[in-house]
Order: structure tokens, then sequence, then C-alpha cells
């Protein structure tokens, strides 16, 4: 007697569906250097941003919205980062893209490395320490950005979001340009800091991680 498949299509659907939507295998080989990779770079990635805040010449254009919102609301800058990231990803659904393990831990890890790295960075007057982290945070933002990329474990949830709009027909360019237009002026609306800052991290983020990525690509097995 055969047995009948239940109402959804049983666990084999769900699998399909898993694989479908999700970058398998989850964790490649080497395991360790994977994981201990994307760590550094969502670390460094959420301190770079904290050290853009921290120097008041202009946040990162995600981050003018956050501002925007925490002056509204009481929430960190961090904890909107959290949630932007992750209404982020409930948009890739439309287009298809696929998340993973990197993806999820950005989401959630560059938040709260940010909000923890402004608890202890200084906030210098002097015009030319604020220069000079302002440089060193967009340094270490295309640094962390080539470590978590180059981990090849999912792309962050704003990276996903370009990919998924230039799969439908935008350029790379022009669906960042809209995107990140978008963000900063309903954060400057919201209160949140623009300046030379903003201008510098959207024309220099590119070319820095392009720098740094090459080197720190985790190759794949064999095979793999």
């Amino acid at each position: 007697m055969t047995r009948s498949t239940p109402p959804g299509g049983g666990p084999a659907r769900w699998r399909s569906l898993v694989r479908r939507s999700f970058v398998t295998p989850v964790l490649p080989r080497p395991r360790l250097r994977r994981l201990v990779q994307l760590g550094a770079g969502i670390y460094l990635f959420g301190l770079g941003l904290a050290a853009q805040v921290a120097a008041g010449l202009g946040a990162a254009p995600w981050d003018v919205l956050h501002q925007g919102l925490h002056l509204h609301t009481g929430w960190s800058i961090g904890t909107w980062g959290i949630v932007t990231g992750v209404a982020v990803i409930l948009l890739w659904i439309p287009l298809r893209q696929r998340a993973g393990l990197g993806t999820l831990l950005n989401a959630v890890g560059v938040g709260v490395a940010l909000d923890l790295s402004l608890l202890w960075l200084p906030e210098p007057h002097a015009p030319v320490w604020r220069a000079a982290l302002l440089v060193a945070g967009i340094v270490a933002v295309a640094v962390g950005s080539g470590l978590y990329i180059g981990a090849g474990l999912g792309p962050g949830p704003r990276d996903g979001l370009m990919t998924g709009l230039a799969e439908r027909g935008m350029s790379i360019l022009a669906a960042r340009t809209v995107l990140e237009v978008a963000v900063v002026a309903a954060g400057f609306v919201l209160g949140g800091t623009v300046g030379v800052g903003t201008l510098l991290f959207a024309v220099a983020i590119g070319p820095l991680t392009q720098l740094f990525l090459p080197p720190l690509r985790v190759d794949r097995p064999a095979g793999g």
C-alpha cells in the first residue's frame, strides 16, 4: 500500500525550499578559517561605522537613516541597523536571493559591534583628529567588507538587495545609488548627520573593498 503524501508536500518539499532559499552548503571548508574571518570582518565593519559616527563629519549612508531613527525613538543606532538589516532580508524574498550564515550574522553582528564600539571610542574635537578617525573608520569598513565577503558565507543584507535589483534589470551602480540616496534623504529629514564623511564613504568604499578583497578571499576546496 502506498502512503499518501501529507498536505504541504512533506519534509522533502521543505528541504527543497531551504536549498532554494539558502546558500548551500551552509559552512563549507575550511570551516574554522571562514568563521574566524567572518567574525573579524563583521566586528571591523561595525567598528568602522562607529568611528565614522564618532568623528561627527557625516555618517555612512545607511547610518544617516539609523541616526535619524535613533533621535526620534531612543533606540540605539546599532539596534536600528539590526532592524533595517532584517527588513532588507525580507525584501530578498520577491527577488529570490539566497541568504547564507554570513548574511544572518551580518544583519545582527554589525549593529552590536557598532553600539559596543561607540561605548569606548573617543569623540575628538580637533579637526585633524576628527578627520583621522573618519578615514580610519572608512578603511576599517573596507577591510571588514573584504573579510566577510571573502569568507564566502553569503552577502550582507544590503549587498544582496543591490545584487537582487541588478538581476532584475538595474545596474549595480544604479541600484546602489537609488538605495543610498533614498536612505540618506530620509535620514537627513529625520535629523541624521550628513557631511563630507557621507560623501567620502560613498565614493571610497567600493574601490577600497575591491583592493582588500582579493587577498582575503577564501578559495573553495577542489570540487567545491
